[in-house]
This record gives structure tokens, sequence and C-alpha cells, in this order.
């Protein structure tokens, strides 16, 4: 049975005319009669009585006919749905990123225009660490993730870069540097520096690591925070002092000072990082609206 066989029954069952069913579903009446007799034959039943002025439905046809619109509905809603999910409109995106990574506005604002564009599409989030984010990604549990990049090309991964984010430096509010409206990072020679493990963010642990050493100095490792957004409350408790991304000033921890970092400073990369074997439309929608955000002053 066919899409058609059905048409056609809907069409005579309105009519109750052959004739005008044919105008109506345009062909020719005797294919058209042919193609009633085939559903017929598959039916096992007799769907019209032929009359004088057209035909009509026997009780079998009645009973078909009621069914038969709401088999019409389904298709229809089948094709918008197809149509919709064809458009990214429907479906489910699974987005991952770093602690710090959520203090930078371009990635609420990302995820907030997607998802007042995209409503129907069911939206996870999971903070993790770079590293676990990427073993997420390229085991498709996340779907795209914001990371700190490294350097090196990662395989099967798809990077888009994200301006950089600048960083500062803080410090307790008591310290002798509070003070100052900006510091240079040699000024922190000496000091014990408050930073998160490695493993955490290899990348942005090596970029403050070496501007120390451009600055001239080797840092003095102290607290190892358990996750890069505690750093300011342990500086709080004035265990040390640390550098970390400027949006995190927006954090307004009591008890310490964010300082802007006078001449070679380092920079908290930024960037969005899909499979590159992805073809979901939902993904390539979400990467528009990053990349649009990214565009915004």
């Amino acid at each position: 049975m066919e899409l058609r066989h059905l048409r056609y029954f809907l069409a005579v069952a309105e009519e109750l005319n052959f004739r005008r069913a044919a105008e109506r579903v345009g062909i020719a009446q005797p294919p058209l009669s042919s193609q009633i007799h085939d559903l017929e034959a598959e039916l096992g039943v007799r769907l019209f009585r032929r009359v004088p002025k057209g035909a009509e439905l026997t009780e079998a046809g009645a009973a078909f006919l009621a069914e038969v619109p709401s088999i019409f509905e389904r298709v229809d809603q089948a094709v918008r749905m197809a149509q919709r999910g064809g458009r990214g409109e429907v479906g489910h995106l699974r987005v991952g990123y770093t602690g710090s990574t959520s203090f930078n506005n371009l990635v609420p604002e990302a995820l907030r225009q997607f998802r007042r564009t995209y409503a129907e599409v069911e939206l996870t989030l999971e903070e993790l660490n770079s590293l676990q984010l990427l073993d997420r990604l390229t085991h498709q549990r996340l779907d795209a993730v914001f990371i700190r990049p490294g350097r090196e090309p990662i395989s099967g991964v798809a990077v888009l870069p994200l301006p950089p984010e600048s960083m500062m430096i803080v410090v307790p509010a008591e310290h002798r540097l509070a003070h100052l409206y900006a510091v240079e990072l040699k000024d922190l020679a000496g000091e014990p520096l408050i930073l998160f493990s490695r493993l955490l963010g290899s990348a942005l642990y090596d970029e403050i690591i070496d501007a120390c050493r451009r600055a001239g100095f080797e840092p003095i490792i102290g607290q190892v925070a358990p996750q890069i957004t505690s750093i300011a409350n342990l500086v709080a408790v004035e265990l040390g002092v640390s550098i970390v991304p400027a949006r995190m000033a927006n954090a307004a921890i009591p008890g310490v000072r964010f300082l802007p970092i006078k001449g070679d400073a380092p920079v908290a990369r930024l960037a969005l990082a899909t499979r590159s074997e992805d073809r979901s439309v939902i993904t390539a929608n979400f990467v528009r609206f990053v990349r649009r955000a990214a565009e915004k002053p």
C-alpha cells in the first residue's frame, strides 16, 4: 500500500464520484478506478459501491475513511519534524566548558542566544578541565567544548580560536602591592604563587609560568588550588598571590584586589573545539552563534 492509494481513496470518498475525484488528483478516470481496485484487492474488502450518480462507501469503506485522514496528519507531522531536524531546530546539543571560561562574557552570550533561537534543542552543559573536555569530545560524549587551547594541533579536533583574554594579578587586600593601580610581573618575584594543578589546564598553566620566566624570575609555587575558580578565595586568606584571567575579577571576591599587569603579560587563550568529522547541523548552528558572539565589540 502506498500513500498515493490513500490519496486516491480519500478523493473518491469525499467526492463520491470517480470522474470528479480523477479531476481532483490529476489523472484519468480509468487509472483511478484501477488504483482503487488494487487497493481493495490488497485490503480484501470492497470500499465503494457504484450507484447511478457516482459511488458510495461500503461499511468497510466508511471504517477505512475514519482512519485515513489521521495517517496523512502523522505523515505531515513527520515531514515537518524531518525538515526541522534538517535545520537543526530539534535535537540535542552537549556543551562543555572549563571553570575559567565561564567567566568570559562570550560563553554565556553564545549559549543564551542559541537557546533563544533554538528553544526546542535540548541543551546540556558540563564543567570539566580542558583535558577531560577533549577526552569526552573525542569519545562523542560532548559535541562542543570551550577550552584553553595549547599551541599544538589536536588530532581529529577542529579548533576555532576566539579572542584571547587579558590576565590580572590578584593579591590579598592588605598586600604590599594592593594600593597600586598596576604592577609588573617581576614584582611577584619571591612571592608564593597560588596555581591550579597543571593537569587541570596545561596551556594556561604554562602561559603563566613562561610569562614569569620572561619577567626574569622563577615562580615559587605555593598552594595548589583544586580548581582555578577557587584561587581568589585562597588569595583572600593570604596564602599567596596569583595570576588569573581578567574576567574572574567580576566575581567580586572580598578580601582581594585585582591589578592590571604592566608590560609583557600572559594571555588566557580561548577556543571552541568540535570533532573534525562532526556533520551535525545543530553543532554547526552553535559554532555560528559562537563566531557571532566573538565578533561583538
